[in-house]
């Protein structure tokens, strides 16, 4: 599908639809490359974005937009980083629904929380990024805060900080903590550019299912960071993605976990029959090419329609 194309509106009456997006990574400076080479395409991507809300706006039945994640680049020059966190956010605030985002390690690189959490509207007791909300009696989405134990975006003496720094270091022996060298298999997530959701969030994400379990409730599971090897790259796992998905396997209301931060993107069916989809980078965009789409929601499955680098998904389940 064509930069150009609208989507087309496919089997009817979903019960709701949404738009998806992730790793725009805008920066105002020259394309560069991944560690691993991938080109990266730092002003072009803030075209994919314009490009993707003018679609959102024209498919009509989109009833909000989920933001995965990284809505600037760490290479963004600091002086800069406020105003190009603000200039995505009011490409954003074009789409004529409600735009949901979340945070992950590159936005933290260019602003602290307190900074960071009011100008991407995520509502943030204590400066804890993760959130629950229900569009529908029948279904609910819950957004995971994958940095809340980490080695950025919070204060270097806050509790957070010191017991991510000393996570690593008992995890990752290089001196550099984003180098994975000599780490095996899937010890290669510690690495200082991911992080962890804390115990009080999980205690919290425990209620909420039994709550959504009580109320008969599908649910949604969104995070930056992928929570499911099957899906995603070693290096890009929640460091404790573990201890997450055994709280959602112990009951049987989540359907589908949806992430970004992986950029090539993947889909995984886990042990238990949860789909995890973790969505294409806008990024790495060429220009004239596009990764955006949205996702129809039935009782027995999402179906993720995909423009151009994201590939369409349908994810069929148990209702």
């Amino acid at each position: 599908m064509g930069s150009q194309n609208t989507f087309v509106n496919a089997e009817r009456n979903p019960l709701l639809s949404f738009g998806v997006i992730t790793d725009v990574q805008y920066a105002d400076i020259p394309d560069g490359h991944s560690f691993r080479g991938v080109p990266r395409y730092y002003r072009h991507s803030i075209l994919v974005l314009q490009r993707a809300v003018q679609n959102w706006n024209k498919c009509q039945k989109l009833k909000f937009v989920i933001n995965f994640g990284d809505i600037v680049d760490g290479f963004c020059p600091k002086d800069q980083s406020y105003n190009a966190v603000q200039k995505v956010v009011n490409e954003f605030d074009k789409f004529s629904g409600h735009v949901y985002h979340m945070i992950g390690n590159h936005c933290l690189y260019n602003l602290p929380r307190h900074k960071l959490l009011p100008l991407l509207k995520i509502p943030a007791p204590d400066r804890h990024a993760y959130y629950d909300f229900s569009p529908i009696p029948e279904y609910r989405f819950v957004v995971l805060d994958g940095y809340d134990i980490s080695a950025i975006g919070w204060p270097e003496d806050h509790p957070n900080t010191e017991k991510a720094l000393k996570f690593l270091s008992e995890k990752n022996p290089n001196s550099e903590k984003n180098s994975p060298e000599g780490l095996v298999n899937l010890d290669r997530r510690f690495l200082k550019f991911n992080g962890a959701v804390g115990e009080g969030q999980l205690e919290w994400l425990d209620r909420v299912l039994q709550d959504a379990t009580n109320l008969n409730q599908k649910v949604v599971v969104c995070c930056h960071l992928p929570l499911d090897p099957g899906s995603s790259s070693k290096e890009a796992l929640l460091w404790n993605y573990d201890e997450v998905m055994n709280v959602i396997h112990r009951y049987n209301c989540v359907k589908v976990c949806l992430g970004g931060h992986d950029h090539k993107g993947g889909h995984s069916i886990d042990s238990h029959g949860v789909h995890h989809r973790v969505l294409e980078a806008a990024l790495e965009c060429p220009p004239g090419t596009d990764a955006f789409g949205y996702i129809d929601v039935f009782d027995n499955r999402l179906s993720l329609f995909g423009t151009d680098r994201m590939d369409s998904t349908d994810m069929v389940f148990t209702p």
